[in-house]
């Protein structure tokens, strides 16, 4: 599809149309695609509004950062606003870091918080630390992946003892997260964890493991 088929699609009544469009646009420039993109954002049909919203992270321009912004802050659609978050994480642009921090604190929806946890850890920057670290006292499984992951991207050694107890999670993707994370997190006890969870029975954890010994320091 060409870019003047792609505009022309963009405008159809077909929300297939739109939708394959949409799809369509990963071959384009930033230049070319984000313009068609925002056309998309206030879509009546929600699939194709979730898949304009996050390309705008991938495909962005300078419209991208305060759109993205206004729909986290702004869409009654939880959904929504989790693309939102998780779009600015891909825009990994600092100014993102101050209304990030407000969705992951104030949003009740766990999802929103799940994405800007993680988006939070695409910034790394420092200060979200203190953020992160009260997810892991969440009931939530899922926070406690996406808080460990971002962790291991900020890359402070002050996450180590925090995340150290999710070594004997019963979930298989939380100790696999711990693993990953720890690889970004060398010290002593950075390694001594990841030895003992490269001998986990999930094979997804062992392997986790034993790339990030990988990168630990040689004693």
């Amino acid at each position: 599809m060409n870019l003047q088929e792609v505009k022309t699609k963009i405008q159809s009544p077909n929300s297939r149309d739109r939708l394959l469009a949409l799809a369509s646009l990963r071959h384009a420039t930033p230049e070319e695609a984000a313009p068609l993109i925002l056309q998309l954002i206030k879509d009546d049909n929600l699939q194709i509004r979730s898949m304009a919203v996050f390309a705008l992270g991938i495909k962005p321009n300078p419209q991208s950062f305060p759109t993205l912004v206004n729909l986290l802050e702004t869409e009654p659609d939880y959904g929504i606003r989790a693309d939102a978050a998780g779009a600015l994480g891909y825009l990994q642009d600092p100014r993102a870091f101050a209304p990030l921090l407000r969705a992951f604190y104030e949003d009740v929806e766990w999802l929103v918080r799940f994405s800007a946890a993680v988006s939070l850890g695409n910034l790394q920057d420092d200060r979200a630390l203190e953020a992160l670290l009260s997810a892991l006292k969440s009931p939530e499984t899922l926070l406690h992946q996406a808080a460990i992951a971002a962790l291991g991207e900020i890359g402070n050694i002050n996450a180590i003892e925090p995340i150290l107890p999710f070594i004997q999670s019963p979930d298989w993707l939380t100790r696999q997260r711990v693993a990953e994370a720890l690889g970004n997190l060398p010290s002593p006890k950075s390694t001594s964890a990841l030895k003992y969870l490269s001998k986990d029975a999930h094979p997804q954890v062992a392997l986790a493991a034993n790339l990030s010994l990988q990168k630990q320091p040689k004693s």
